[in-house]
Formats: structure tokens, sequence, C-alpha cells
């Protein structure tokens, strides 16, 4: 079935907004030393475009960014980021593409929790304020860019971006021709202006993210429940002190070791575990 003009030119304007975070993305990555991965053909996924990522009960999940520790063309890393990209036209689609990116990233947050991900949606158009609140409840970063400002952009290349749902079909196709027939150097226009005029939301996005992939790991607490807690400075100290501890489960019988690792950015995962080796497994993430 071929594609509403309305379908497309909405693609267009949800493909520009992608194409907008990502030297922002990509420079974050840079300074952390991080790996991006983007729709793009990549050995580590047999030379496949789309990023997908598969959740513990093997729902496989379409995303828009990913920000991997030790990650590569060739090697799939530790996901230090999950970011979804999504435009709306109209309030009443807005709660359901919320819902669909909580479905498709919460998921993969809880399969991952060990890596303690951020959880990212860049947002344009018209969204409620109830449908924002419901991704933040979540424990998403929310960066929002509001129709006006996406009209205002395309506006600044001669290209009207308005339309509603009484926009006639030949109309739409007009606007998307119009598009299609601007240089590269208009269109960059079109995204500098994104940038800009929503500088404010896009820096506390960025400074948001960074602060989740520059933390460092100041404590790690292990408690072997027959009553004693030890302290380690980071998981190295943790690894050493399971590995050579002596733990006498015949004087004390040992249930479980619980791990507390506490960040420099305020963050702090705790996790239980029935084995020294599964604790080992988990901080070696942290090593």
């Amino acid at each position: 079935m071929a594609q509403s003009p309305s379908h497309k030119f909405g693609q267009i304007i949800g493909e520009l907004l992608e194409l907008a975070i990502l030297p922002l993305l990509e420079a974050v990555c840079d300074d952390c030393k991080l790996y991006l991965d983007t729709k793009h053909p990549r050995l580590a996924r047999r030379g496949l475009r789309k990023v997908t990522w598969k959740d513990s009960k093997g729902n496989l999940h379409d995303l828009d960014f990913v920000i991997e520790l030790g990650g590569s063309d060739e090697v799939i890393g530790t996901p230090k980021a999950f970011i979804e990209v999504a435009w709306r036209r109209y309030t009443k689609h807005s709660r359901n593409k919320s819902q669909e990116i909580q479905g498709a990233i919460i998921p993969l947050a809880e399969t991952y929790r060990s890596a303690h991900p951020f959880l990212g949606a860049v947002l344009a158009g018209v969204f409620t304020q109830n449908s924002l609140n419901q991704l933040k409840s979540h424990g998403f970063e929310v960066l929002y860019i509001p129709y006006a400002n996406i009209v205002h952009a395309f506006r600044a290349v001669g290209l009207d971006a308005e339309f509603d749902e009484s926009t006639p079909d030949q109309l739409l196709a007009r606007k998307v021709g119009k598009f299609k027939s601007l240089s590269l150097k208009k269109r960059e226009i079109i995204l500098e202006t994104l940038r800009t005029q929503n500088v404010i939301a896009i820096e506390e996005f960025v400074a948001s993210l960074k602060k989740v992939l520059a933390r460092t790991v100041i404590a790690v607490i292990v408690l072997a429940l027959h009553g004693v807690s030890h302290e380690l400075p980071n998981a190295a100290s943790a690894i050493e002190f399971l590995t050579n501890g002596e733990f006498h489960g015949d004087v004390c019988p040992l249930v479980r070791f619980e791990v507390d690792v506490r960040f420099s950015n305020g963050d702090e995962i705790r996790a239980a575990f029935q084995s020294k080796d599964s604790a080992i497994d988990f901080l070696r993430a942290y090593s």
C-alpha cells in the first residue's frame, strides 16, 4: 500500500529529529570513549541496519540509538543508554506513542539492569503533559520539542510545514516535494535551527546523559549474610575480597551475598546472589 503524503511528511520530520540529535550524541560518546550505535549496516549484527536488542524473554525491540561500553562495529558492547526519537502531530496519538516507547525500552532496562542504562526519549510535535509525565515516571529523561518549533525550523528555509487533518493530500504532497528538492545546505539550516531554538532543553538532556555515562564507582559494599559487611573502594577490590576471602558456612550458614554499588552521581544498584561466582560476574561490569 502506498504511503499517504501525511505519513511521508511525518517520516521526514522524524528523520530530521534523529539527524539533529546525532552529532550531540556522537560528541558525548567521543568524550566518554563509548560506542554509539545507529541505523547502519553493522558487522556485529551480520550487516543488518536495524538497531535491534533482545530482552530476557526473547522479544526483539528496534531502537533509534544505543550507547555501548566496549562496543564496536564488530562487537556488541554493554548497553549504557537506550534513546528513542518520535514525532506525533496529534494529541490523540501521543499517549499511544509514549506507551510504545515504554513498552520497548523498559523490558530492555530490566534485562540489563546491572548496567543501569540511561533511558531517553526525544519527542517532537504534539504530546500531552500526561504522556510526558508517564515516561518520566518510569525513569526516562525526556527532551520535548513543541510543534511550533518544528514549523519555525522549516520556515527558516522558506518551507511551510504546518498541516492538520483537514489539509488536502495534494498540498501535503507538494510540501514533501519541496523538502526533497532542498539542498543539503538548506537541510542543515533546518537542523541547526532545531538545535538553537531548543538549546536549553537539549543542554539539560545532554547533561543528564553525561551524568549517567561519566559516573564512577565510589564504593562497593558486600554483605555475606552470615552477618559481616565489608565496604570496598571499587569493583576490583570487591572481586579480590570475594575470591580470596574465607566464608565458613559450617560455623554460620551462608544464605546469600548482597552487593551495593554506589556511584559518584548518587545512583545506587543493589543486588543479591546465591553464590560467590554470581556476585563476581555481576561486579565484572564495573571492574
